[in-house]
């Protein structure tokens, strides 16, 4: 296989975009989209098309257990446990000072919730496929039908527009990307997050955050 990727070397983490994606990393991000009920490939999974046949592997062990809504069920017991600090909600009034619409607010939710939604269940995934690496028994293999969650019922897919590259980005919409992208790591060139491209197209709506 032919592997085509477009790499952002500013980034230390390179992957491929979707829009670059052939042959069978094509095939399987479509199925990531199908399978997630998402728009958008995280950046885990572009990564992994980086390294030969990591994205086949991974995929192949997690795709049932995403399938049969086994980790979002553990996904949401994760988000139900975690206790988040209260954020002022922007008022109808400021979102409109700001130059967003109601069709941009939508917009901007259903990205918020995407990424909410995905981030979650690859932290389960990911490290469920981790253990599973190290040697450790699956779930089915030690433990009883009654340990493991119901699987919720399935959310409709979110409708999400394309993940604008680093190109696509005025100079000092990057530069506030960037900026957001530094919050909580202390690392000096850390990973790109990819909500807050996604989010670059409002620019008035980062500055708020």
């Amino acid at each position: 296989m032919t592997l085509r990727a477009s790499v952002n070397m500013n980034d230390p983490v390179p992957a491929v975009t979707e829009a670059a994606a052939t042959g069978e990393i094509a095939e399987i991000f479509a199925d990531i989209r199908r399978v997630l009920g998402v728009e958008v490939v995280n950046l885990i999974w572009r990564h992994l098309a980086m390294i030969p046949g990591a994205l086949p592997t991974a995929w192949g062990i997690l795709r049932p257990p995403y399938a049969d809504g086994t980790i979002t069920a553990a996904a949401s017991a994760l988000r139900g446990e975690l206790d988040l600090p209260r954020l002022p909600v922007l008022p109808a009034a400021a979102l409109s000072a700001a130059g967003l619409l109601a069709d941009d607010v939508r917009t901007i939710r259903n990205i918020l919730a995407a990424y909410n939604k995905t981030n979650a269940m690859a932290l389960v995934a990911l490290s469920a496929l981790s253990l599973r690496l190290d040697g450790a028994t699956p779930i089915h293999e030690g433990a009883s039908s009654h340990d493991v969650a119901p699987p919720p019922v399935a959310l409709g897919p979110i409708s999400l527009p394309p993940l604008p590259s680093a190109a696509e980005l005025s100079a000092a919409t990057a530069e506030l990307v960037l900026t957001l992208n530094r919050f909580g790591t202390r690392r000096e060139h850390p990973i790109l997050a990819s909500m807050y491209r996604h989010l670059a197209y409002w620019p008035s709506y980062l500055r708020n955050r």
